[in-house]
């Protein structure tokens, strides 16, 4: 296994990375119904999101995914998930119709040790920063603020506001341009192989890390010479065990 060297910045995927789904049924129903007053739709929300907005956003996905761009999210409802649904309103509500569909996937929390392990990596000397593919411009904001996270990370690029996803490069390269280093002296961490860590060794992040939690959903586990890992975590804290402090 390849160790790292001269590595100064650690950039942090969120999506079963950083952050895990919390399952709670009530919460997703909520959010379900709270998309459904906010489009006018009086009939079973459940059932209108299930067949309507989630089939209508997988297309958008499948979109989203082969052009490597994330919608403005006026744009995401107003062109794919409530097309025939009044205009004004829908652009009104985008913003709030996007944080909830988010909330449909379940509430989305640190993972165990993941705060304890970025305050330690800070201690040690390591910028920190954050590179996610996810719609909507509020939760992000939100999340660091309530839980006091964004101290530690001096840069936090979303596709929802560069409009660009992982992998394609430009994105990672956003993040080492605020960063204020050099891609040879990053490390990136995530879950999806093709994108997560194929996209950072495209765009020349000297060490990548794999994400393989226990019981995850969704893991990309069909390693290829592109999206080979230089090691993998099972852990969150694990990355202690990688990143000494900085002399």
């Amino acid at each position: 296994m390849k160790k790292p060297e001269n590595i100064t910045a650690i950039f942090l995927d969120l999506g079963d990375t950083f952050r895990v789904i919390r399952e709670d049924e009530a919460y997703k129903t909520n959010a379900k119904k709270e998309i459904a007053r906010l489009l006018g739709v009086e009939t079973d929300a459940a059932r209108f999101f299930d067949e309507v907005i989630e089939v209508r956003y997988q297309e958008y996905r499948k979109w989203a995914l082969a052009t490597m761009c994330e919608a403005p999210e006026n744009l995401l409802w107003t062109w794919w998930l409530a097309f025939d649904f009044p205009k004004d309103s829908v652009k009104k509500n985008a913003m709030a119709l996007t944080y909830q569909y988010r909330q449909t996937k379940g509430e989305r929390v640190v993972v165990d040790g993941g705060v304890e392990t970025v305050k330690e990596l800070q201690r040690r000397g390591y910028k920190l920063g954050i590179v996610s593919d996810l719609v909507g411009t509020q939760e992000v904001d939100e999340w660091l603020d309530r839980d006091q996270l964004r101290p530690y990370f001096c840069t936090v690029q979303q596709s929802s506001v560069t409009l660009i996803r992982k992998p394609h490069p430009a994105i990672f390269f956003y993040a080492v341009r605020e960063a204020g280093v050099d891609p040879g002296n990053c490390c990136f961490v995530g879950d999806n192989l093709d994108r997560d860590i194929a996209g950072a060794k495209q765009a020349g992040f000297g060490y990548t890390i794999g994400v393989r939690y226990e019981g995850k959903r969704n893991t990309k586990l069909e390693i290829t010479e592109e999206n080979r890992p230089d090691a993998f975590i099972t852990h969150f804290s694990e990355l202690l065990g990688y990143f000494p402090t900085i002399d």
